[in-house]
C-alpha cells in the first residue's frame, strides 16, 4: 500500500470515467411504461407511434446512424482498424419527428431526450466519499479531467445537478467528439487540449474494455475499481493499481491523499 501511494503521487494529472466510477445510476430503457409515456409525448407534438413501434424504431435508427458513423470512421486514414463511433441522441430523437412529417428543432430534441432520460432513470447518486475525494486532488494542485462515453445532453446537467462539475479542469463527453472509449483518438482529445504527457496521467475507471484498454493503449497509468456497475472484471487488461469492491475511502488512501 506505502508503495501504491508514493507512486500515485507522482502522477501530474487525473482521468476518471463517470459513471461506475464517481456516480451509481440505474436507468432501465426496457420498461414498458417508458415507452408508453413517450408515445404519449410525441403524439402530443402530432408524431404518433404505439409504445412498440417507438421502441423499435428508436433503437433502429441509434442502430443506423452508428453504423453510418462507423464506415465513415474506417474511411479515413486515421483508423485502420476497429472504430468505436458515438452519436449524439438528440439527432435520434429528433429523426423519431421527421419520421412522422413532424418539423421540431435541435432544442426541441434535446429537451425531449432529457425526459426520456428522466422517465428511464431510477436513481442518480455519488459514490460516498467523492467530492472529498475530489476535493483534495484539486488541493494537491494537479489537473483532474472527466473522460465520459455519455451523452452531453444528459451528462452536463448530471454533473452540475450532483455538484460535482466544478472540480474538474477539463470535461470530455463522448457525444462532443463521435468517438468513445476505448478509442485512443477520444484519449487524444484531452492530452492535446491541455498539452498532457499521457506518461504523467493516471485513468481511474470501473471498466477494462474500455477504460484500463483504451488508458493502456493511449501510454497512461491505470487505476481499475470495481464497483456494481462494472462489467465483467475478466474482459480486459490488468491495471497497475486495482482495487475490487467500490471504497473511495480506499481509493484516497491509495492515491495517498489525506481523508
Amino acid at each position: 500500500m506505502k508503495g501504491d501511494r508514493r507512486k500515485a503521487m507522482m502522477y501530474r494529472n487525473y482521468v476518471f470515467d463517470l459513471y461506475g466510477t464517481l456516480v451509481d445510476i440505474h436507468t432501465d430503457e426496457e420498461q414498458m411504461l417508458l415507452w408508453e409515456k413517450m408515445a404519449m409525448f410525441y403524439g402530443y407534438q402530432g408524431a404518433f407511434y404505439t409504445p412498440a413501434e417507438l421502441h423499435d424504431a428508436f433503437y433502429d435508427t441509434v442502430h443506423s446512424m452508428e453504423e453510418e458513423q462507423k464506415r465513415e470512421m474506417l474511411g479515413t486514414a486515421a483508423y485502420a482498424h476497429e472504430a468505436f463511433p458515438e452519436i449524439q441522441i438528440e439527432d435520434v430523437f429528433l429523426s423519431m419527428f421527421q419520421k412522422k412529417n413532424v418539423e421540431r428543432d435541435m432544442n426541441f430534441a434535446i429537451l425531449t431526450g432529457q425526459f426520456f432520460r428522466a422517465l428511464s432513470t431510477e436513481y442518480i447518486k455519488l459514490y460516498d466519499g467523492v467530492p472529498q475525494m475530489l476535493l483534495a486532488l484539486k488541493n494537491a494542485g494537479v489537473g483532474v479531467y472527466l473522460l465520459s462515453n455519455a451523452q452531453r445532453a444528459f451528462t452536463e446537467y448530471e454533473l452540475k445537478g450532483l455538484d460535482i462539475f466544478r472540480y474538474f479542469d477539463g470535461i470530455f463527453i463522448s457525444s462532443d467528439y463521435g468517438t468513445k472509449k476505448p478509442d485512443v483518438h477520444f484519449f487524444e482529445v484531452l492530452f492535446q487540449r491541455y498539452s498532457l504527457n499521457p506518461a504523467e496521467c493516471l485513468m481511474i475507471g470501473n471498466d477494462r474494455s474500455t477504460d484500463i484498454a483504451g488508458a493502456k493503449a493511449a501510454g497512461m497509468h491505470t487505476f481499475y475499481i470495481h464497483s456494481n456497475l462494472s462489467p465483467d472484471p475478466d474482459n480486459g487488461p490488468g491495471a497497475e493499481m486495482e482495487l475490487m469492491q467500490m471504497d473511495i475511502r480506499q481509493v484516497m488512501r491509495m492515491l495517498g491523499l489525506p481523508e
